[in-house]
C-alpha cells in the first residue's frame, strides 16, 4: 500500500494526534467565521509560509497532495464569473484551500495507527452498550490505505489505455476499474476470514 504520511519528520510529528485533530476542529470552525478576503489570504500566504518551514521536499509533498482540488477551484471560479461575484468565489476557494491544506498537516505528520488510537478513544462508550468498536477501525484502516492504491492503479490504467487508443475515453476503465476493487475486496474478506474475522468472539 502507499501511505499519505510525509517522508521526512518535522515539528508537527511531535504533537500527539489527538491535540492536532482538535486544533484542526477549532481552527476549521473558526475558519469558517471569517468573511474578509483580505485575511483568508493573508491566511493563505501563512499556510504557504508553514509547509515552506518544515523544508521544501515537505512543501511539494504537500503541494500534489492539494494538486486533486484543481476541479473544485476551477468549478467554483467559473460559476462565479458568470455570476459576477468574483469575491465570493474567491474566500470559497481560499477557505478550502487552507482547510484542506491543514488537514493535509495532521494526515501527513501523523501515523494511521495513531489516528485509530484516538478514533478508538471517542469510540470507546459504545464498548459500554455491547458494541464492538474493532470493525469500525479495521474498516478505516482499510479504507484510508486503499484510496492512495486505487488513485495509483486508476493512472496505471488510464496511462495503459492512452498507450493503446488516440481517444479521449477515459471512462472505459470505470469498469476494469470497479472490477478490480471488488476482486480485492473479495481477497481482504477471504483473508479476515481466514484469520477468524473481526467480531466480538474474536477480540481479546
Amino acid at each position: 500500500m502507499l501511505t499519505l504520511t510525509a517522508p521526512q519528520k518535522t515539528i508537527f510529528h511531535k504533537i500527539s494526534a489527538g491535540q492536532k485533530l482538535l486544533a484542526l476542529c477549532v481552527i476549521s470552525t473558526a475558519l469558517f467565521q471569517i468573511e474578509s478576503l483580505i485575511v483568508l489570504a493573508c491566511l493563505t500566504t501563512a499556510m504557504v509560509a508553514l509547509y515552506l518551514s518544515q523544508g521544501l521536499s515537505f512543501a511539494k509533498f504537500g503541494a500534489r497532495m492539494l494538486w486533486p482540488l484543481w476541479p473544485f477551484v476551477l468549478i467554483i471560479g467559473i460559476y462565479h464569473g458568470i455570476t459576477n461575484d468574483i469575491e465570493a468565489g474567491c474566500e470559497i476557494i481560499l477557505r478550502m484551500l487552507i482547510a484542506v491544506a491543514l488537514a493535509n498537516v495532521v494526515t501527513m505528520t501523523t501515523s494511521l495507527n495513531d489516528m485509530i488510537d484516538v478514533l478508538m478513544r471517542l469510540l470507546r462508550p459504545l464498548n459500554w452498550i455491547g458494541i464492538s468498536t474493532k470493525p469500525v477501525a479495521l474498516t478505516i484502516a482499510l479504507f484510508i490505505r486503499c484510496i492512495p492504491t486505487l488513485i495509483e492503479r486508476g493512472i496505471t490504467m488510464h496511462a495503459a489505455l492512452r498507450a493503446r487508443s488516440t481517444g479521449k475515453s477515459g471512462w472505459r476503465i470505470v469498469v476494469p476499474l470497479t472490477l478490480s476493487v471488488l476482486n480485492d475486496a473479495d481477497h481482504v474478506a477471504n483473508a479476515l476470514r481466514a484469520r477468524g474475522g473481526v467480531g466480538t468472539n474474536n477480540e481479546r
